[in-house]
Formats: structure tokens, C-alpha cells, sequence
């Protein structure tokens, strides 16, 4: 039989967890924003909103140290953070547009090398993830091959139902290991008819025939035509759920210091700035095409995956304009 999830027992659901020592990140509102945070209480769970920073920084922070040194008596001694000490963590209240997201990370993070860092966050880690039931113009998860109830991704899945509550869905181990460890908070049977799915306004796109015309069209006019506005910011790629680009930097003295991780963009002008001074994409339309392309080409040459989950946050937060759903549709037009 269907089980079901009170408003009430979600929250109560929190605590427990916080209270078994679990870290428990979610929406939450902070100031005038609503983000993924951790939660101090269930009653802090935010889920009316779309958070404005997506769900990636849970398992891969803007910031974070990979080894720390230390000169000494003329010896030098290089200290990796330990990895056995990351929480186990539940991040709940995710969209489907940020739930999906992790596992598209999964092949370029365990590709050439295991990066244990986001993997062993990744491993102990359970996603609760809800369907959307309103969605706004910027929403466009539908274009590219996603839902508003998508369970791509998560391993507990909530469906809001008429008179309050959700239907849940333990999609796999993690998620019926969750359900079952808190047994008594969800009910058999009770109302599972689903509240009226969000219905985002955008037709699925040809992915294989945008990708197919990026392949033809490197130097075309339209990326002069899109990019002359762009500003170079990284506030799409920062915000983005599926963006990955970093950079690795040395910090500190000559007695000590550590190597971190920092988040990086490709707009950035110094991007893919040379040690002689040389920049292969020196003005910003040559950046922009790459976004595009590394989004709906590379990533799906090599991957077979499509770098975009469509929620829209590059859309809404861009202080340009710029939208990327306007550029698929031109795209598309053009194939």
C-alpha cells in the first residue's frame, strides 16, 4: 500500500534526523532568498519556492581544500583532509531539476580519475527529492528531456496531494533505508491524489539536431549576435546546477598552506588565459559559444548526457537577459 507524509511528520522527520547526528541541508529562508542551507529545525524547510543557488554545492563546494602543507625543520609534510570525517547528510526538498543533476556530475567526476571528493560526498548522501506544482517563465526542464515530477536522481521521492501532505516513493536502497529507519512517521493509505503538476509552457527540443548544428557552426555570426551583451560575470555558470568548471590554486606561505578547489566559469576572460599571455577565447562570443557548446555538444559527445537540467536560474538571475532557452529555440530554427 501507498504510504503518505504529513506536512507535520516531514518536519518531525528533520529532527530526527538532526537529532541522530545527520546534517540535513534544504530549502531555506535566509534575508530575502530562499537556498539550499542546513536546516536547524524542520519547521525552517522552505517549499514554496525554487532555491536561488542550486543543490550542487552540497556535494561540491565553491571552495574547498584537497591537501594541506607544512615546512618544518627542513622537512615538508603534506596532509590530505580526511574524508571519513564528511557527515552523512540527507538533502531534502530537491526539484527534479537540481535531483537530476548530481548523476550527470557522476561521469566527468569518475572519468579519468576518482575525484573522492565529490564521490564520498555523493556516497553518503540521501536525496529526498518533490514534484513541482507551479513553475514561472524561466522554467524550462521539459525542453530538455526532464519532468516536473521527474525521480531522475533521487532516492526518496514526495508528490504533494490534495488536502496537504505527499505520496512518497522509496525509488531505491538508500531511500527505503530512510523510510524504513523512521517507519512510524509514515502512513499507510490516507488521500494520494496528486495536486495538478506545473505545467512549464516549452516544447521538448531536438537535442541531437542542436547538437548537430554546433558541430557545423563554430564560426557562425549568431554567437557575435547573442554574446555582445554578455558581461562575463559567471553568475549562470555559478548558479547552474549542472556547471562544474574549477580551478586549482596554492595558498598561504612558505611555511604553510593548503591546495583548494575554487569554482570557475568559462566566461571569465582568463578562462583559458596561457602562462605566455595567449587566451584561445579572448572575447566573450568565443566564451559564450563554448557554454553552448560544452552544455549541448561535448558533454553529450562524450557522456551521451546533456549538461542542462532547464530550471532556469541562468535565465532569471542574468543581469543581461540573456536566455539561454531563446538561444536553443534560435538554434533550433536554424537546424
Amino acid at each position: 500500500m501507498a504510504k503518505t507524509l504529513s506536512l507535520d511528520n516531514l518536519h518531525r522527520l528533520v529532527d530526527a534526523l538532526l537529532q541522530e547526528g545527520v546534517r540535513v541541508v534544504g530549502p531555506k529562508r535566509t534575508g530575502t532568498l530562499t537556498v539550499y542551507a542546513p536546516l536547524t529545525r524542520g519547521e525552517e524547510l522552505e517549499l514554496n519556492e525554487l532555491p536561488r543557488r542550486s543543490a550542487k554545492e552540497t556535494f561540491f563546494p565553491p571552495c574547498e581544500t584537497i591537501l594541506s602543507f607544512e615546512k618544518r625543520d627542513g622537512r615538508t609534510t603534506v596532509s590530505d583532509p580526511d574524508l571519513d570525517r564528511l557527515p552523512e547528510t540527507v538533502l531534502i526538498g530537491v526539484r527534479p531539476c537540481d535531483a537530476a543533476a548530481p548523476g550527470i556530475l557522476d561521469a566527468v567526476f569518475s572519468w579519468d580519475y576518482d575525484d573522492p571528493f565529490f564521490l564520498e560526498r555523493r556516497k553518503r548522501t540521501t536525496i529526498i527529492g518533490i514534484a513541482c506544482t507551479s513553475s514561472d517563465d524561466a522554467c524550462f526542464c521539459t525542453a530538455v528531456g526532464l519532468t516536473p515530477d521527474a525521480r531522475q536522481g533521487s532516492d526518496l521521492f514526495l508528490v504533494p496531494v490534495e488536502g496537504g501532505g505527499f505520496a512518497v516513493e522509496a525509488l531505491d536502497a538508500k531511500g527505503s533505508a530512510l523510510k524504513e529507519r523512521h517507519a512510524a512517521l509514515f502512513t499507510a493509505g490516507g488521500n494520494t491524489v496528486p495536486l495538478p503538476l506545473a505545467e512549464p509552457k516549452v516544447e521538448p527540443l531536438d537535442l541531437e539536431k542542436i547538437r548537430a548544428w554546433l558541430d557545423g557552426n563554430f564560426e557562425h555570426p549568431l554567437w557575435k549576435e547573442i554574446a555582445d551583451r554578455c558581461a562575463g560575470c559567471g553568475a549562470c555558470a555559478f548558479l547552474c546546477p549542472a556547471c562544474h568548471c574549477f580551478d586549482i590554486v596554492d595558498e598561504g606561505g612558505e611555511g604553510s598552506g593548503c591546495r583548494r578547489k575554487h569554482w570557475d566559469a568559462c566566461g571569465f576572460g582568463k578562462f583559458t588565459m596561457h602562462a605566455s599571455a595567449h587566451n584561445p577565447r579572448d572575447v566573450q562570443p568565443q566564451r559564450y559559444r563554448n557554454r553552448i557548446m560544452h552544455k549541448f555538444k561535448y558533454y553529450r559527445d562524450k557522456f551521451g548526457q546533456t549538461l542542462c537540467t532547464g530550471c532556469g536560474r541562468c535565465i532569471r538571475w542574468c543581469p543581461v537577459g540573456i536566455d539561454i532557452k531563446a538561444v536553443l529555440d534560435e538554434i533550433n530554427k536554424k537546424s
